[in-house]
């Protein structure tokens, strides 16, 4: 370590000089201690050596007399810490991660933004799980199966040496379950700190942030919606509008992580939607756990929010509108069937009527009847001609009897819905509807049985075959074989896979219909629509880098988790600046300095107080 002052022989003259013997050496004992401002080299070394110094040959002597004491190693753990490297000598940013995602829209639009945030501070995003050197698991509470994948998930990356960090509404909701101890979880609020959360984990930190985030203790929507994201499909943007919702559903686990409803303003809904048309974006998704409760929290509602967007579509664009429950759309019937109507919104609706029964309805406590459903659906096919109302329905929930499915057979037979989300009940951990009395898993199985076969008994595209229609091209079959295009009711339509098409909307002859698609071929006279004057983004391209995301990564700065905890402190990612000792910040040299020549000061007083008292 460098030393504030050399005792040379040019600034401290020998004590037959200037100094007494008694003052040198009490300079000595003070001084020699006392780290320097600046590195200045020592000149004459010998002059450090005092008297009551241990000489080389008693430092021998005393090695003698020192015995180790011996310790046992566990060979197996100090084995394994040798295979991987200090934390502190991993490069962050550097890694290729692999990310899996359950679930809903909304889901999906997080794992998104978990990529693009990821990908803009320098992490490889593969699609190649082996390769990857950690796992980001997003994962879905609404059934167990999904569960069950996501937990075999952990289990397998585990096995490959993987690091994991957790996402998504499982760890969210249940963070304390035994299988998920020891691991990394970001919480569904916090998906913008998932940069830090990685790279603690990749040092080998486990880091949890589960909190909400509020304004002025008002519980926000989410993460902002500017982040960079990748998204899976280039040519669609999933925004989600709020989250939670005003529900309390016996059967619902989602409603433990989303929360209570908080929207997100109007203005930043449109800017995203403007930035992600300028980015070459044709088909819009609004995503949420209920859209029909939309900004009741913040003083608004959906179809004010809807009339806005609707201003910013561009030729050749369209918006689709997600999942909403019949108690907030009966409000506005008279305004969504107008806004359904608009060229530029896919006449289209998910509304989930889950039982015809009205005692089981009650057992859910979906606060809504039958009566409230066919309501909705009767008023929109009549002001909407044409509409696609999709709906979901579960099979064997508690106490429903054989005469309550017996109405939900009815309901689906009366209206022939063309898309139809069947579920078998299954009790979620948690919550009351796993407490109630269970219907047989073989009753739960034969009910959905049958509701499956009557959905398949037709079908719902076999009168359009003939017809030329207006779609929009926007993805690839599962089988490659054909792109997929949707009409203007949102209804699925495979055209030739000509990549001409591809984000284009055009006129096309359905010439075949099937259960679940039609097949059209484009007109060779007809007018081509580009959605957007800006070209897609390529796939795995990150969006939406804004200004502040890339001063933030060019400074190397950025919010940062502490390990094993869930209090944000704000720090460099040069860590080291936070340790650095007093003189090594900015001013610490002077603060010796004068430290230093007070101590000089208190020792002259000290030496001449003692000369006075001797004389």
């Amino acid at each position: 370590m460098p030393y504030l002052f050399s005792f040379s022989s040019s600034l401290f003259p020998h004590p037959s000089g200037l100094l007494s013997k008694r003052i040198y050496a009490l300079l000595k004992k003070h001084f020699l201690k006392m780290p320097a401002a600046c590195e200045s080299v020592l000149e004459d070394i010998e002059d450090i050596v005092s008297a009551e110094d241990l000489k080389p040959h008693d430092r021998q002597f005393v090695r003698r007399n020192v015995f180790p004491k011996v310790r046992k190693r566990n060979s197996q753990k100090n084995a394994q810490t040798d295979d991987e490297p200090p934390s502190d000598s991993i490069i962050p940013g550097v890694q290729k991660i692999w990310i899996r995602t359950w679930g809903c829209s909304h889901n999906n639009s997080d794992g998104e933004y978990m990529a693009g945030q990821l990908a803009a501070y320098g992490y490889k995003i593969t699609d190649n799980s082996d390769e990857a050197d950690l796992w980001l698991l997003n994962s879905c509470t609404v059934k167990n199966p999904a569960e069950d994948h996501f937990r075999n998930s952990i289990k397998k990356a585990q096995e490959g040496k993987k690091k994991v960090v957790l996402a998504g509404c499982v760890p969210q909701a249940q963070p304390r379950q035994e299988y998920l101890k020891g691991l990394s979880i970001i919480g569904v609020q916090q998906i913008d700190r998932v940069v830090e959360v990685v790279e603690e984990t990749i040092k080998g930190h486990s880091v949890r942030l589960l909190g909400q985030k509020k304004d002025n203790g008002k519980r926000l929507g989410g993460a902002r919606l500017d982040l960079p994201k990748i998204r899976k499909n280039p040519l669609i943007e999933i925004i989600s509008i709020n989250t939670g919702c005003l529900n309390a559903c016996t059967y619902c686990k989602t409603k433990h992580a989303r929360g209570d409803l908080a929207s997100y303003p109007i203005e930043e809904l449109v800017d995203r939607a403007k930035q992600s048309f300028q980015e070459g974006v044709c088909e819009i998704w609004l995503t949420s756990e209920d859209t029909g409760a939309y900004g009741r929290d913040i003083g608004t509602d959906l179809p004010t929010l809807l009339w806005k967007l609707v201003e910013v579509i561009p030729e050749g664009a369209m918006l689709r509108l997600g999942m909403t429950n019949p108690p907030y759309i009966l409000e506005h019937l008279e305004e969504m069937a107008k806004i359904l109507n608009h060229p530029r919104v896919y006449a289209f609706l998910h509304i989930p009527v889950q039982s015809a029964s009205d005692s089981v309805l009650m057992d859910m406590k979906r606060e809504y009847c039958v009566a409230d459903f066919k309501q909705v659906v009767d008023f929109l096919k009549e002001k909407v001609p044409g509409i696609t109302i999709a709906t979901d329905i579960i099979c064997g929930f508690p106490g429903e009897t054989d005469e309550d499915f017996q109405e939900t057979m009815k309901l689906v037979e009366l209206y022939r819905f063309p898309s139809l989300f069947i579920n078998q009940f299954y009790p979620r951990p948690g919550t009351p509807a796993a407490k109630m009395p269970q219907v047989p898993a073989a009753v739960k199985k034969q009910r959905t049985k049958d509701l499956s076969q009557l959905f398949h008994s037709y079908n719902p595209y076999d009168h359009k075959v003939g017809e030329r229609q207006r779609v929009l091209v926007t993805e690839e079959s599962f089988d490659s074989n054909y792109y997929v295009a949707h009409n203007p009711f949102y209804e699925q339509v495979l055209v030739p896979k000509d990549p001409l098409l591809m984000g284009k909307m055009v006129e096309v002859n359905i010439y075949e219909a099937g259960k679940h698609f039609m097949k059209g071929q484009p007109v060779s006279d007809a007018r081509v629509h580009t959605a957007s004057i800006s070209r897609p983004l390529a796939k795995g391209e990150v969006s939406g880098l804004t200004e502040e995301f890339r001063r933030s990564a060019q400074n190397g700065t950025r919010w940062k988790a502490q390990p094993d905890a869930e209090i944000p402190v704000k720090t460099q990612l040069s860590s080291w600046m936070a340790l650095q000792l007093p003189w090594q910040q900015e001013g610490g040299g002077l603060k010796i300095l004068s430290v230093s020549l007070a101590l000089l000061a208190v020792l002259v007083m000290f030496y001449y107080g003692g000369m006075k008292t001797e004389l």
